[in-house]
């Protein structure tokens, strides 16, 4: 594949000529005239809810940490560890992607979603300052090197973004797209559901707050790239090979079971491994229907943490909806310049 040059005179801006990929473009953004008017609601949305990590107290927090048991404290510390990653990785990876889309809109919201990301990053950060004592706060950034099976999940995501920019084909980049959309919409969601649990039980209820800000920001991350990958199937109907996006699915499932069982196992009040599977296939079959294909793992339709849903404040199930715009789901805005989603 070929990156879009920074300025190429001999573009053609129309609308009628714009492609998702492979688009001859100036790289000027002309954004009143847009091919992919969803991208336009998307922007609205993303720039209008907008939060600060540090306007959430803590205080409370620090003292149930105390309380929690030891399985409890495990599973906060490594999941905490495990979304540090994700969210690291996206902020170095989304303009690695950019630089491949040919449609100024969409590159405005892949900006946008990684300043999102990074504020992910620094909402962790913020977390372990005020919670984790100082003497075990480095070992969750370097979690990773020690524990096996975090590695192991880390170095997966990371080497097919990697092999993108050692071999910049299409099929590497089909490959990027399809792991991106897996890491947003499959990798977080057994961590999320931890603390919506703790909450349940009236336990670090601001730790819960901040993680509801980030899954809503995911969610939209989510539909900007079921979009795209949809986008890109209807300009290139071969683009992406069905065996091969399942293989991707399949192999994420197994590993977000493995480690959600590794690291939370039985050992915490309101999860199980039954759970856990039963809730990570829900959610990939949710996800592959979203982006066009059936559903990997027949019977698994229902969400068993939907009584979590109420904590998370998402306004569904955690899926992404077609009319994800008329969703009826409350605004996150910290400035109060949004009443909700349902106004798009």
């Amino acid at each position: 594949m070929q990156r879009k040059k920074i300025f190429n005179p001999s573009g053609d801006d129309s609308v009628a000529a714009r492609k998702m990929i492979g688009g001859n473009v100036t790289n000027i953004f002309n954004l009143n005239n847009v091919r992919y008017s969803w991208a336009n609601r998307m922007y609205r949305l993303m720039m209008e809810n907008f939060w600060i990590p540090e306007k959430i107290s803590l205080a409370d927090d620090k003292r149930h940490y105390t309380e929690l048991t030891l399985n409890e404290k495990k599973a906060y510390d490594g999941i905490l560890s495990f979304l540090i990653f994700l969210d690291s990785i996206q902020t170095n990876n989304i303009p690695n992607i950019s630089d491949y889309i040919t449609a100024p809109e969409i590159n405005l919201i892949l900006a946008i979603q990684t300043y999102q990301e990074s504020i992910h990053s620094q909402s962790y950060a913020y977390i372990i300052e005020s919670i984790i004592p100082i003497e075990k706060r480095n070992d969750l950034y370097d979690q990773w090197r020690e524990d096996k099976i975090l590695f192991e999940r880390n170095k997966y995501i990371a080497q097919i973004y990697q092999n993108f920019l050692d071999d910049r084909s299409e099929k590497n980049f089909a490959r990027t797209l399809i792991a991106n959309f897996l890491l947003e919409g499959v990798y977080f969601y057994n961590g999320f559901n931890f603390f919506y649990n703790l909450a349940s039980r009236s336990l670090m209820m601001g730790t819960a707050d901040e993680i509801k800000y980030i899954n809503r920001d995911e969610l939209t991350h989510c539909v900007i790239f079921s979009s795209i990958i949809q986008e890109i199937t209807q300009e290139k109907p071969s683009f992406f090979d069905e065996q091969e996006v399942k293989t991707m699915f399949a192999k994420a499932v197994e590993q977000e079971i493995e480690w959600t069982n590794h690291i939370i196992g039985n050992g915490v009040l309101g999860i199980s491994q039954e759970s856990t599977e039963k809730y990570t296939k829900y959610i990939a079959n949710r996800r592959l229907q979203e982006i066009g294909f059936e559903p990997l793992y027949p019977g698994f339709t229902t969400n068993p943490y939907e009584h979590l849903e109420k904590i998370a404040d998402t306004g569904g199930d955690g899926s992404v909806k077609s009319n994800f715009f008329e969703a009826n789901v409350s605004s996150y805005n910290q400035s109060s310049a949004v009443q909700g989603w349902e106004d798009f």
